[in-house]
């Protein structure tokens, strides 16, 4: 699991195989609207014919079930396909604005145009979807495309290596694998958008190299996304659906609940909760049940480990190095100073901890910085106002964690540390499309008013008609 095989043929052709794109993309092939549905079909063929094959990978590379690939992943991208087949039509209709009466008579337009080449960064813990849902978009624009999957996830990376070229253009979108050496001869290229899925440490060195450029940018980072419980919250469902948002590809998720804050008057309960959610779910002994993933590899693994000792262990704590593997652990007592507070966990670790009322929640979170994703329950939608009016985050969901991730009629960014941009549905096609201004104006008449030599009563004029 340590990536694919560095080759230093492949960086010494990313600028020929950007060239290619280039040409293919001035030759206008991308732009008429059936090529654009026909590769859209494309990717709904390679969804039709390969599951079990994208299935397979997956679990090679995160020991991820085949019914929870099914469930998570391949159901985003193709919601995110065929709501982009049935609305690309008129998406892709100028958009007619009126101008002021002072211009009249004209027209306006506004235009959306493909930006040209573009590259695509996709992480390890959803190799697919995260990958092609932003090529979705791309594609519906118009651009032609280099998609770069994640190197830990190598089985993955190989099939969209082999696949994509045969249900997609091969002249117009190119797979490249790699490492650090491939990401960081890509980056060096200049592309006419960067969209980057992964942590705001990498996200900062790809706004640098597109800086190069002044290449605009969409980063999807991560955070440290909250549970805020309210005592109004109803404990069964609420516990049922914070460790189920947890525990989906073991914790391995940007929108995970990361820490859970508890009304100090409930917590007892909602610890007790939890913890029969997870027998519920996953069963007595949680490393036998075919429904729970692994940790990506051994660097995640021993990182993980070490922020279990940030807090007193509620329940879990079990590990197998062997294994990758693990368990499904909640912590008390942590300090809000603690390592585990200080990063985002992506692994299967909760820590709870307990607060005197909803303002000190959202004080606590308003400390830090901006979260992809904040989660309240409650059944009082005074608390509900509360969290969505005080704090800032990319999403808040009500009473359900990480399922807005996967709508294609809601925008998905973070905002701040957690990201900047937005994809998803029709935001998607936005993201990559130039909006291009287009006025008209008749030649005849053509009054003198806006004309030197200037005059008071020309003022008077504009102003009025203004």
């Amino acid at each position: 699991m340590d990536g694919v095989e560095r080759r230093p043929e492949v960086v010494e052709s990313i600028p020929l195989t950007v060239q290619r794109l280039r040409i293919s993309f001035a030759s206008g092939r991308t732009r008429p609207l059936k090529y654009r549905l026909e590769q859209l079909s494309g990717l709904e063929r390679l969804l039709e014919n390969c599951e079990g094959e994208i299935c397979q990978a997956i679990r090679m590379d995160l020991g991820r079930s085949e019914l929870e690939t099914r469930i998570v992943e391949t159901p985003i991208l193709r919601r995110e396909i065929a709501f982009a087949r049935r609305r690309l039509r008129k998406w892709t209709r100028p958009e007619r604005v009126r101008p002021p009466w002072l211009t009249q008579p004209s027209a306006a337009r506004i235009y959306r145009e493909p930006f040209g080449v573009v590259l695509i960064i996709g992480p390890w813990n959803y190799p697919l979807q995260l990958l092609l849902v932003p090529l979705v978009g791309a594609l519906a624009a118009g651009n032609c495309a280099v998609v770069k999957p994640s190197e830990l996830a190598p089985a993955t990376s190989s099939f969209l290596a082999a696949m994509l070229p045969r249900y997609l253009d091969p002249e117009c979108v190119q797979v490249l694998e790699g490492g650090l050496p491939e990401s960081t001869a890509l980056l060096a290229e200049r592309f006419d958008y960067i969209f980057y899925t992964g942590n705001p440490r990498v996200g900062r060195i790809v706004m640098e190299a597109a800086a190069k450029h002044l290449t605009p940018v969409t980063l999807e980072l991560g955070g440290k996304s909250p549970c805020i419980v309210d005592r109004s919250a109803n404990l069964r469902s609420s516990a049922r659906r914070i460790v189920w948002g947890k525990l989906m590809n073991a914790g391995q998720i940007c929108v995970a609940p990361d820490y859970a804050l508890v009304d100090e008057t409930i917590q007892t309960g909602l610890l007790a909760q939890m913890a029969a959610a997870i027998k519920e779910f996953h069963g007595e002994d949680p490393r036998t049940s075919p429904d729970f993933a692994r940790i990506v590899n051994q660097h995640h693994f021993r990182r993980l480990l070490r922020l279990i000792d940030s807090g007193q262990v509620f329940t879990g704590g079990e590990y197998c190095e062997d294994e990758l593997y693990i368990a499904p652990t909640i912590l008390i007592n942590t300090p809000p100073g603690a390592p585990i507070m200080q990063e985002e966990i992506f692994g299967p670790i909760l820590p709870v901890l307990s607060v005197k009322s909803v303002d000190e929640a959202i004080a606590f979170v308003n400390q830090r910085e901006k979260p992809l994703a904040i989660y309240v329950f409650a059944e009082d939608a005074r608390v509900r106002r509360q969290v969505i009016h005080g704090t800032s985050s990319g999403t808040v969901a009500v009473n359900y964690p990480c399922v807005h991730a996967g709508l294609p009629c809601l925008p998905f960014g973070g905002v701040g540390n957690s990201g900047m941009g937005a994809y998803h549905g029709r935001a998607s096609f936005e993201t990559f499309s130039h909006h291009k201004s287009v006025f008209l104006k008749a030649s005849w008449p053509d009054p003198p008013v806006v004309y030197p030599p200037l005059s008071n009563l020309k003022e008077r004029i504009v102003r009025r008609l203004m």
